[in-house]
């Protein structure tokens, strides 16, 4: 297991993330209307009408109208800005704040924001495909998170990330190699672990959607796995002047004196 903490990934195309900011923004937001300062009433009640239900989407059951706040198509989005506890927030967040500035400007502010979505959704399909008479709602971030993450394992695998292994050890390693056990992780649990109370299956839905979709909206020019070094705009290069002092030419040499040839 490990935790990030700091990418060494000038932003290239874009000068603020600001959709990267904004959704970590809603997210808190939300947390703190539905979490620490909402009643329990008020709780179950969100949880229920905003959180994805498979067995709502797959007619195994009917909610009861008055609970009903979206209809069932938006619980796909919905569900997403839904988080159980300050743990479950943070560590989501925390992996879009060190991963999505660099997809948010490999793809653009507006692709970035459907990329997002469309991997919480994808993440949130999984899941009822996986499970489709459960009656638990599903909440959080995690599906498009993990989208996020392989997007950055595509576009960059080598560049050094810093993260906390096993939430001690800090170590500045390529991407690849946390990322990709990362990533391994989630199949492996799936397969394992099928019933725990982490929708792995929503995670691996995340990152096949991922790794599609940031082939196909990333920007025109922008390379997969590092292959080419694109200078930062905030990088100016400047041409120092150079003084080349001239030459005599045999024509120009002033005839010598008896104290030697004169400096030209």
């Amino acid at each position: 297991m490990f935790i990030p903490l700091h990418d060494k990934n000038t932003l290239k195309h874009i000068k603020v993330q600001y959709v990267t900011i904004s959704l970590i923004v809603i997210n808190i937001v939300v947390w703190l209307i539905t979490g620490p300062i909402a009643t329990e009433e008020f709780a179950n009640a969100t949880l229920l009408g905003f959180g994805y239900i498979p067995a709502l989407i797959f007619d195994y059951a009917q909610l009861d109208p008055s609970l009903i706040i979206v209809p069932d198509g938006f619980t796909f989005i919905t569900y997403s800005f839904l988080h159980g506890g300050f743990m479950h927030l943070a560590m989501n967040m925390l992996f879009l704040w060190v991963f999505g500035d660099n997809v948010e400007d490999a793809l653009g502010h507006f692709r970035f924001l459907l990329f997002y979505l469309a991997c919480a959704a994808a993440g949130a399909l999984a899941h009822g495909l996986f499970d489709p008479a459960s009656e638990a709602p599903l909440i959080g971030a995690s599906g498009a998170i993990s989208g996020v993450v392989a997007a950055y394992f595509l576009l960059h695998p080598k560049v050094r990330v810093w993260v906390l292994v096993f939430f001690r050890i800090p170590l500045p390693l390529p991407a690849a190699i946390p990322l990709a056990f990362w990533i391994g992780q989630q199949f492996f649990m799936l397969v394992v672990d099928p019933g725990s109370g982490v929708s792995w299956s929503a995670h691996v839905g995340g990152i096949v959607a991922g790794l599609v979709l940031v082939v196909i909206l990333r920007r025109r020019g922008v390379p997969l796995f590092d292959r080419t070094i694109v200078t930062p705009r905030a990088v100016e290069h400047k041409v120092e002047s150079v003084v080349v002092t001239p030459q005599p030419t045999p024509e120009t040499r002033k005839p010598p004196t008896p104290w030697g040839r004169p400096t030209v």
